[in-house]
This record gives structure tokens, C-alpha cells and sequence, in this order.
């Protein structure tokens, strides 16, 4: 399929790891006259600002939370000096005080710019926001910070143009304009998803408080002496859980429907207990749940639910057909990227269990190239009939975006090998091939494949582990574990 139109004028929703990586690949295209980022927050880097306690403290969870649309994203309002002084906007960002990522920087880094070589090998939330500041500086004029999108609509016909509505958060002033082509890099960590499990909700109002999400999470402290659930099996379940259990009354209870592909099997650190099923009759129990393997425990005092958030767009409620029913996966897309009733329109990004930054760019360079006319897609049929053959093969929820390695990896090489076709365009760098992004060849998915054990031995270094700035220096050397492999 050859777009239709030209495509000249681009608006990108978010000034986070994804945005940022698309405005550079639009811009290496000399193709486009005009791109617009809209990001709603005072700062670039996306869900890397921290948020400071007192503002996660001034939110409640909402229990349960199944719907991706409600709460809306509103910006929190706060004092950043003297009281007096004018408020700034402000949106929640699960990032917290204590967070050192779980992907080593060799991996994590976008590929044409590396970590610090002071940055600890995995690298704390503050690192990363200073990678992004200073990988964002020759891109910042085309950034609108505090301004939030509203609506995007379409006539329907990919001929027809985007029309995009924004509020200026500082002034109140809402603007249209209209572009050839949308990149949705939003993000998906606004809405916090928190199952509706039978008696959660009376629970929760005879109990408020104790329930909450890791969204609003900032350090174990307030977890101190205490009873606690952490619920879930991602990253943050097990970060969360492991920073919880040094301050909790007795072991962490750590409620899993499924094993942590980041714990061993046999882990004894908490007390792994199965999934809720049942938030037992405060007329009945104390501050009770039951567990699917019948365990009852009473006298809770916390409860972290860190499973995960919703897709939600909701400045495309207008989308026909749309991409967001239950928010448990995005509708009507191609390869995880482009709206395949009008390609003009795309989404970063959407895979989980993937290595962000890098994976970005891959993306970008496929739709810039589209975009600019160096590269086709299928047919609208051929496109819908991948995304009916994934929902054979992974279903209709959360599995559908998800990419354990090596389907991550296999999936990053599909998308250079695809932008690698384009057909060369005199003027741009490469000869004419425009810029390249990142194969994954032996040594990346070594890495990809052993960052769960880095992990365990990264957080095993305690208080040490901030002095490792290399994963050879973690004990993790690529190239003797090839000299060994070839001597066996």
C-alpha cells in the first residue's frame, strides 16, 4: 500500500523515549516541513519525571479500576517555591525514589548514544532522566511543554487530515490545528489497572486506605512494622516486594498468578502465596483475603496491587473503528504499530517485555520512511489478516503486545531488516539510506537474554552494587562467554 497523500506536516503526542526518538528519525527523513510535540508535562523524558511523595500521597486508587478512559488525566497542581508563588502542573509518574532499572545501560541506551560511564550499570530513574535531557537538547524547539492533547479526529479517509486539538495547561488556551500525520507516544502508564476481585470493593470502603496501587508507590518506609500483599509478578512487583520486605511485619506475602521470569522457582526471600480470590466480609473477618489455594489471612495492613495499566487514548474517543475497548490491549493495528484503516496514524511502542529506548527507533525509522514515501505497506487486508493470525496465537488481552525474548529480539530485527528496503533518497546520510537503527546480533541478545540473572546479582550487591558501572565488571563478559562457547 502507497499512502495515499503527502505527508508533510506530523504531530507527535509525548516528549518521552519514544517521542523523542521519532522526532529524530522524522527530521533524518529532510522530508517533513512541519512536526509538533505536545507534551503535557514542564519537562521532556515522559513518565521519567519524578513525581515528588506529597503529590502521590494527595491521590487515592480507584478499586477496582477496569475502565481505561475514567479517571481522566488531569495535571496535579502544586507550589514548586515560595507558596505564593504560581502553581505548576504536574502528572503522576510511577517512577519512585528508590528505582534502579532493571535493563543494564549497554541494552537500554538508544543506539547512537551511550549511558555515562559513571551511570551504575543499572542505571537509578535520575540517570536515565539526565540521559534523556541531554539526548533531547537538539530536538527541544520542536517540543510544547505543559500542553496537553484534547481530541484528534479524522473525516474517516486517510486523504482527509488529522485535526488536532490542544490545551495550553498554563494559560487554559485551547488551539487546532491540523497535520497529514499522527505519532501517538503517549505512553501507556496513566491508567493503573486494579482487578475486580469478589469483595474488593465493600473491602475497600470499610478499609480505605489499604489498598493502592504501585503507581502511587515512593519507598517502603510507610511500610514499616506492617502486614503487606504485593500483588504481581512484573519488575516492579518483585522490586517492590523485595524494597517492602526489609521494613514489613514478617515476610512480604507475594500474591502471583504466574512465576516472575526475574525470580528463581525455588525463591524463599517472601512468602509466595497464589492469586487472590476473595476479599473476605469485613462483618466477618478482620482485614481478611483468601488465597486460591485456600489460605486465609486476616489482619492485613497493606496491599500493593503492581499489576500493570491500561491502554487508554482518550483524546481518540472519536477513532472509527477504535483502538481501546477494555484497555487490555490497542485494536485495529499492524505489526504493533500502525492503525491499519489509515496508516497516517501510529503507536510506539505498545509491545511489553521489551527494550524500550532502542525499540523506538526501530519503529521510527519504519514509519518515517512510509511517511516520506521511501517504503510501502501491505494492503489494509493483508494487514488485518496479521493482527487476526496474533489473536489466534496470543488472544484478545494482555499476551497480545507481549514479547518475551526472543520474540523482542526477532521483532527488533524485522523492524530494521524492513527499514533497511527503503529505496535510497539522494541527501541523506548512509548514502542516500537515511539513519540507521539497531541489529541485534549475538552480543544484545546475550545480553537480553542474561538481564534477568543480571538483575538477581545486581540487587544480591546490597549497598554495593551502585559502585558497578559495567556489566564486565558485574562478572557478565560477553566476549569470554564466546571464547568458551567456541571452546566447547
Amino acid at each position: 500500500m502507497t499512502i495515499s497523500k503527502q505527508i508533510r506536516r506530523v504531530a507527535v503526542i509525548g516528549a518521552g523515549p519514544s517521542g523523542l526518538s521519532a522526532v529524530k528519525y522524522l527530521l533524518a527523513e529532510k522530508y517533513f516541513t512541519k512536526i509538533d510535540v505536545f507534551e503535557k508535562r514542564s519537562s521532556v523524558g515522559g513518565v521519567w519525571n519524578y513525581t515528588p511523595p506529597a503529590l502521590k500521597q494527595s491521590m487515592s486508587t480507584p478499586v477496582p479500576q477496569l475502565d481505561p478512559n475514567e479517571p481522566g488525566d488531569e495535571p496535579v497542581w502544586y507550589p514548586t517555591g515560595d507558596s505564593r508563588g504560581p502553581l505548576e502542573p504536574a502528572f503522576i509518574s510511577p517512577i519512585y525514589s528508590t528505582l534502579d532499572t532493571n535493563i543494564p545501560k549497554e541494552l537500554m541506551a538508544y543506539g547512537d548514544k551511550s549511558f555515562s560511564p559513571d551511570a551504575q550499570v543499572l542505571p537509578k530513574y535520575s540517570a536515565v532522566k539526565e540521559y534523556l535531557d541531554e539526548y533531547a537538547a537538539n530536538v527541544k524547539d520542536y517540543v510544547h511543554l505543559d500542553t496537553q492533547v484534547v481530541n484528534i479526529k479524522s473525516g474517516g479517509s486517510m486523504t482527509d487530515p488529522w485535526v488536532v486539538t490542544t490545551k495550553n495547561l498554563r494559560t487554559g488556551v485551547d488551539r487546532t490545528d491540523t497535520y497529514d500525520a499522527v505519532v501517538v507516544a503517549s505512553g501507556h502508564f496513566d491508567v493503573p489497572y486494579t482487578p475486580d476481585i469478589p469483595g474488593i470493593k465493600i473491602w475497600n470502603e470499610t478499609y480505605p486506605g489499604i489498598i493502592s496501587h504501585a503507581k502511587l508507590y515512593d519507598s517502603p518506609e510507610p511500610f514499616r512494622g506492617k502486614k503487606v500483599i504485593v500483588v504481581g509478578s512484573s519488575a516492579s512487583g518483585v522490586d517492590i516486594g523485595n524494597q517492602i520486605n526489609r521494613l514489613s511485619k514478617g515476610k512480604v506475602l507475594a500474591s502471583q498468578r504466574t512465576e516472575s521470569y526475574l525470580m528463581p522457582s525455588n525463591a524463599t526471600d517472601k512468602d509466595y502465596v497464589p492469586e487472590i480470590v476473595e476479599f473476605l466480609p469485613p462483618t466477618e473477618y478482620k482485614r481478611a483475603v483468601r488465597f486460591a489455594d485456600g489460605r486465609i489471612e486476616d489482619n492485613v495492613d497493606a496491599i500493593v496491587f503492581c499489576t500493570g495499566y491500561l491502554y487508554s487514548f482518550p483524546f481518540l474517543s472519536s477513532l472509527d473503528p477504535p483502538v481501546i475497548t477494555d484497555g487490555r490491549r490497542v485494536l485495529n493495528t499492524y505489526q504493533h504499530l500502525f492503525y491499519i484503516h489509515n496508516p497516517t496514524l501510529v503507536f510506539p511502542v505498545l509491545p511489553q517485555r521489551v527494550i524500550p529506548f532502542p525499540l523506538s527507533e526501530n519503529q521510527a525509522a519504519v514509519f518515517a520512511r512510509v511517511w516520506s514515501g521511501r517504503l510501502t505497506l501491505p494492503g489494509a487486508t493483508e494487514m488485518k489478516a496479521w493482527e487476526d493470525a496474533t489473536l489466534i496465537r496470543k488472544g484478545d488481552g494482555t499476551a497480545f503486545h507481549l514479547l518475551h525474548f526472543p520474540l523482542d529480539a526477532d521483532y527488533m530485527n524485522l523492524l530494521y531488516e524492513w527499514a533497511a528496503k527503503a529505496e535510497p533518497r539522494q541527501g541523506l546520510t548512509d548514502n542516500g539510506n537515511g539513519k540507521q537503527c539497531n541489529y541485534w546480533g549475538e552480543r544484545e541478545r546475550w545480553m537480553r537474554q542474561q538481564f534477568p540473572e543480571i538483575r538477581r546479582t545486581f540487587v544480591g550487591k546490597g549497598d554495593e552494587r551502585h559502585k558497578f558501572k559495567s556489566l564486565k565488571q558485574l562478572g557478565y563478559d560477553f566476549d569470554k562467554f564466546r571464547n568458551e562457547q567456541a571452546h566447547l
